[in-house]
């Protein structure tokens, strides 16, 4: 019984690893820009993993939209610009800043002062 235990947990990060065999690309220095890019992309099936780590099919359709992307000579900026146009702010785990951006960060701390405020101006 052990023994199985072992075996699923040693071979369990084998089964983790999304990218198919068929993606990946000869030119090491490629795959290893498509892995960098696919990190810095959402996945739109899966919230919150990106698409290098994602089994979901659009994940692999927007790998090999990458990799297609490399191989015809794109930089990384021009392949991010096209996920950008295509599925927005959302396809990237770090946004762009923009104002609505920083009201989501800076309404949370401005509401709490503003209930502080009030909570201790009705007390004296």
């Amino acid at each position: 019984m052990n023994k199985i235990i072992y075996i699923i947990v040693i071979s369990l990060p084998f089964f983790l690893i999304a990218v198919e065999p068929d993606e990946i690309l000869d030119d090491y220095k490629l795959e290893k820009r498509a892995r960098d890019i696919g990190k810095q992309l959402r996945c739109m099936v899966c919230q919150n993993e990106d698409i290098d780590s994602s089994t979901a099919d659009i994940a692999r359709d927007l790998r090999i939209v990458v990799r297609n992307m490399l191989t015809e000579g794109k930089t990384d900026k021009q392949i991010l610009d096209f996920m950008h146009e295509k599925y927005g702010d959302f396809i990237f785990f770090n946004p762009p800043v923009k104002f609505y951006t920083i009201l989501l960060w800076v309404c949370p701390f401005l509401l709490f002062v503003i209930f502080i405020h009030l909570f201790f101006r009705k007390k004296i």
